[in-house]
């Protein structure tokens, strides 16, 4: 983060002579306020992941915040797709038999899928799906066209997007909003084939609701890069479902993300600099 900081044509300074703050731990909240503190000088925050849920009652107008939105969209979006492929073409099942057995699984290719979110993980999923010539339908904040998207509709809708959906994806932050939006109700409006896909951030599930929903086969299955709790305890009843394939958080490992926080740590130094918009603005009213 060092070499980022002087590739973009800034100087490591100690705190008190500074005036921005690159931060490195998403999960150090009181070290982060503390550093804040008594300081008027830091007038730009760089934080390092996409969800800063954690910081949000630190942040303010009077300084601007930016985070990792976009820097780890590709990483994650290849696990999206992934895990999606994964499921429905049972390779979950078939992991875990000890026996050869009889055939299952679904084509992507035509699919019917909806993404909720309209980020950088949602613009490259768009990317990664065209090939597979499927019906795609976003649901996002701020309703626009997407590149690849058939549909894309308001996040009050999210709902009637489920309905008739092969895939869905979760590619959204964590807000009072969304925290739990996937719970019971949702998950019986989906598909008995259908299975969701969480990249997002585990609370969006209501977990004990998905685990109901998998041992009944209301849906056909999950795939969660992401849990609530996190990490999830050994013997928690997800680990033994055939229908839910399980990935530890690793949208992106280290070896992936550091030459991407580094190339935006340096392009954001080097805009802030010459005075201008840096790229990952974090949208302090709505928490992400």
């Amino acid at each position: 983060m060092a070499d980022a900081i002087v590739a973009g044509g800034g100087e490591v300074v100690d705190l008190a002579d500074a005036e921005a703050l690159v931060w490195s731990d998403s999960s150090l909240a009181a070290e982060l306020e503390d550093a804040l503190a008594g300081t008027d000088d830091i007038r730009w925050v760089q934080l390092p992941f996409a969800g800063v849920e954690r910081l949000a009652h630190l942040m303010s107008d009077d300084r601007v915040w930016t985070c990792g939105k976009g820097v780890y969209a590709e990483p994650c979006a290849e696990l999206a797709l992934t895990l999606a492929l994964a499921g429905l073409r049972g390779l979950g099942t078939y992991a875990r038999e000890t026996t050869w057995s009889g055939p299952i699984g679904r084509n992507l290719f035509g699919a019917r899928v909806t993404i909720l979110g309209g980020g950088g993980i949602t613009e490259v999923l768009l990317r990664l799906l065209k090939p597979f010539d499927c019906n795609v339908t976003v649901v996002r904040n701020r309703v626009q066209d997407m590149d690849g998207a058939d549909v894309v509709v308001e996040a009050d809708r999210y709902a009637d997007c489920l309905p008739g959906a092969d895939v869905v994806f979760l590619a959204l932050p964590l807000t009072p909003d969304t925290e739990g939006m996937i719970s019971r109700g949702e998950l019986e409006m989906m598909e008995p084939h259908a299975w969701v896909i969480n990249l997002a951030r585990g609370a969006i599930i209501d977990t004990d609701d998905l685990v109901w929903a998998l041992e009944n086969d209301i849906i056909g299955g999950a795939g969660l890069d992401v849990t609530d709790p996190e990490p999830l305890p050994a013997g928690h009843p997800l680990w033994a479902m055939p229908n839910c394939i399980i990935t530890p958080h690793v949208g992106n490992t280290p070896e992936m993300a550091v030459p991407l926080l580094a190339e935006r740590i340096t392009q954001n130094v080097r805009r802030f600099a010459r005075g201008e918009d840096l790229i990952g603005p974090v949208h302090v009213d709505l928490g992400y």
